[in-house]
């Protein structure tokens, strides 16, 4: 059987991200587990804030490109950084341009989603870790018929938790491996 292929992103455009910090973990975790795995950033994608008649009218190239690696992965490991308590601006704006039909799809086609296995982390300074965005993030996966596992990690006190790249939290540091091995576990089903 080949190998699960997952793609990982964070939420967060920020240099010196903390979510991203996390998320070079949960990397590290599916590569030592044998996944195959590609990390990208958001924010290399040119994508215009979503709207209907772009879609219908000039379906930007970048949003094509974006779906395709969704499409040809089995499953995704996502950091979500909080934003006013919900995910950011940059992840469900993604996410809305993802979920689109392109070329004759039929219109709830969700190809870059339907079938495919989530894993969700966060890290905040706050003292939740980013929990309410994890929330709003499950329940637009659910809905996008996304199979996201019941493992998270959530990371609070961001600012304390990290010494560069490095994760200074235990606990975290223990739930990443489980959590990415689930999501690897279900992919495997679903490929």
């Amino acid at each position: 059987m080949p190998a699960v292929k997952l793609l990982a992103f964070s939420g967060s455009s920020r240099e010196e991200s903390f979510n991203q910090r996390l998320l070079d973990h949960a990397v590290h975790a599916a590569q030592d587990s044998g996944a195959e795995i590609e990390a990208i950033r958001l924010a290399d994608f040119n994508l215009p804030l979503y709207s209907q008649n772009l879609e219908l009218n000039a379906f930007p190239e970048d949003a094509k490109r974006l779906k395709e690696l969704f499409r040809t992965h089995h499953g995704f490991l996502i950091a979500s950084p909080e934003h006013n308590g919900s995910i950011t601006t940059l992840l469900k704006n993604a996410i809305d341009w993802v979920s689109r039909p392109t070329d004759g799809e039929a219109a709830l086609a969700l190809t870059g989603f339907r079938g495919k296995v989530a894993g969700l982390m966060s890290t905040s300074p706050s003292p939740f870790g980013g929990l309410r965005s994890l929330s709003h993030l499950r329940q637009i996966l659910t809905t996008i018929q996304t199979l996201v596992v019941t493992e998270q990690v959530s990371v609070p006190l961001a600012h304390t938790a990290f010494d560069g790249p490095e994760l200074l939290d235990t606990m975290p540091k223990q739930l990443l491996p489980p959590l990415v091995n689930r999501v690897i576990q279900l992919a495997k089903v679903s490929a």
